[in-house]
């Protein structure tokens, strides 16, 4: 990676913890460790961390696990070659033990692209279902164990109402069953049972984050969301493609807000409680191209497609306050500077 792309997120470092460090101090001199660590959660986390040991003296111990570790080599070297981070390949539903120094574990292991869920919903189940149950039974094991971070979906409530703006902790709702598109929001709710369940019986430390939809470097134009699509057509001067009206909403939390959200939640949220991660920045998608347009070429045109046979808008925006007032955090990006930094590093 140029060093111009990594001066980027280093200063998104710098601005997400301004002031704030200390708020992080419990994980100083620890282990922890991040399945599903070679991905984007796990990017973010992991030079997060590497941030905190080299500017703050942290001294974190990280292990990332995941399965396509070789990639992250290539792919993230100035992450993949540090002292400080260890890299274990393996497949979650198979691990049967964890380092015994392992103090903190967030657990990130699963793909969120839709696509992989239509056509392997089964092994999306299983991976989530068989490999939260490991590794509950691995940090069982371990001797000195503080917290585990289990990382659901905002996909778990279910369809949100289009009158109903935005959805907290509370709201009562669930996927559809008998759909091969809620495979994966059906095994996240099982997952959060599970978790729960390991609570009560074994008094595991456990708390959820419920995830809806990021932005930033690191995250692959190629995923199958409105917004990679947005950007990646924008950049090749083509015109943008929106399915239906515009009319569907979504937010976005940048990078760096997740990964500080995280480790916030992480050290300072209680066990047993549940936290939405996102922004409640709720915008369009006729109005999220318009933003992109104008951050890239202007002229580039905007294809809205109102044929009968679109789908039907909906929204996707989190009610954020309980973490906002219980731990303090704030979205620190809006969404016209996350959309920046995202153009930028994808164009340096």
């Amino acid at each position: 990676m140029s060093t111009a792309t990594l001066d980027l997120i280093l200063n998104d470092y710098h601005h997400v913890t301004a002031n704030k460090t200390e708020s992080l101090a419990a994980i100083k001199n620890t282990t922890l460790v991040i399945t599903g660590g070679t991905g984007f959660v796990g990017t973010w986390l992991a030079g997060l961390i590497a941030f905190l040991n080299d500017h703050h003296a942290f001294n974190v111990n990280l292990i990332l696990i995941g399965r396509n570790i070789e990639h992250f080599k290539m792919t993230r070297p100035h992450l993949a070659k540090r002292n400080d981070i260890q890299l274990l390949s393996s497949d979650i539903r198979y691990l049967a033990e964890l380092p015994q120094e392992t103090n903190w574990l967030i657990h990130a292991a699963s793909n969120p692209d839709n696509r992989f869920h239509a056509s392997s919903p089964m092994e999306t189940m299983s991976i989530i279902a068989n490999g939260t149950y490991s590794i509950l039974r691995a940090i069982e094991r371990c001797a000195d164990f503080k917290m585990l971070l289990n990382l659901s979906s905002g996909l778990i409530y279910g369809s949100q109402p289009m009158t109903h703006p935005a959805i907290d902790e509370h709201y009562i709702g669930a996927p559809k069953c008998g759909t091969v598109s809620s495979a994966y929001a059906e095994a996240k709710r099982f997952a959060e049972t599970l978790c729960h369940s390991s609570r009560s019986q074994a008094r595991m430390p456990v708390i959820t984050a419920r995830p809806f939809a990021f932005i930033g470097p690191y995250q692959s134009l190629e995923r199958p969301w409105a917004i990679n699509h947005f950007i990646k057509d924008a950049l090749s001067h083509k015109p943008i493609r929106v399915l239906g009206d515009g009319g569907t909403i979504r937010s976005y939390l940048y990078a760096s807000d997740m990964a500080f959200w995280l480790l916030s939640i992480l050290t300072r949220g209680q066990s047993g409680e549940i936290y939405n991660l996102g922004s409640d920045e709720a915008v369009t998608l006729k109005e999220l191209a318009a933003m992109i347009t104008a951050l890239i070429d202007p002229a580039i045109e905007i294809q809205l497609s109102t044929a009968s046979n679109q789908p039907k808008n909906s929204r996707f925006v989190p009610e954020i306050t309980f973490a906002q007032n219980n731990l303090q955090l704030a979205v620190t990006t809006d969404l016209h500077h996350a959309l920046k930094k995202t153009i930028a590093w994808n164009t340096l």
